[in-house]
């Protein structure tokens, strides 16, 4: 079932993250850390009504934020679409114990269809440039990239931006 986050269920979506996070250390993947994804971050996602959760037996398995606002580090980059009408895709997070079993693609299919159904033109997103699996998940699903940025508080390395037209 995948339904909005409450403020509740913050405790429980950082021990998911942190797992995330040191299941891709551990595979030499430098891409979350103590500072990112934050409590402040869900929060405000929560505040914003943008952070869906996908619950099996009242156990959250994963996250995903599907949200309309569009981040500075986003306007230096070359979308193919305007921008207006647009979603963007962050903190999806699958929990290391229920990856590899199709719920990161049901969780971006319910994204990709909630942004159809509101009319979006593209959803937009980023990953990190040195998680392949991330890379390849998304061009797979006809996401296309675009640029790259950076966020000096995670890693050295830029962030891949994609964007997939509806």
């Amino acid at each position: 079932m995948i339904c909005l986050a409450k403020e509740s269920d913050i405790p429980e979506i950082l021990k998911l993250t942190a797992a995330c996070a040191k299941a891709l250390v551990e595979v030499g993947i430098y891409q979350w850390n103590e500072s990112y994804p934050s409590q402040e971050k869900f929060e405000k996602d929560i505040s914003r009504g943008e952070l869906y959760l996908l619950k099996t037996d009242q156990e959250i398995i994963g996250t995903i934020v599907i949200s309309t606002f569009m981040d500075p580090e986003y306007h230096s980059v070359s979308w193919t679409t305007p921008n207006q009408h647009n979603y963007y895709i962050h903190r999806l997070a699958v929990h290391p114990q229920h990856q590899k079993k199709g719920y990161g693609k049901l969780l971006m299919e319910y994204a990709e269809e909630y942004a159809r159904t509101n009319r979006a033109v593209s959803v937009r997103l980023d990953t990190f440039s040195k998680n392949e699996g991330n890379n390849t998940f998304y061009k797979n699903r006809g996401y296309q990239e675009v640029g790259h940025i950076f966020f000096p508080k995670q890693s050295k390395y830029p962030f891949l931006c994609y964007e997939l037209i509806l």
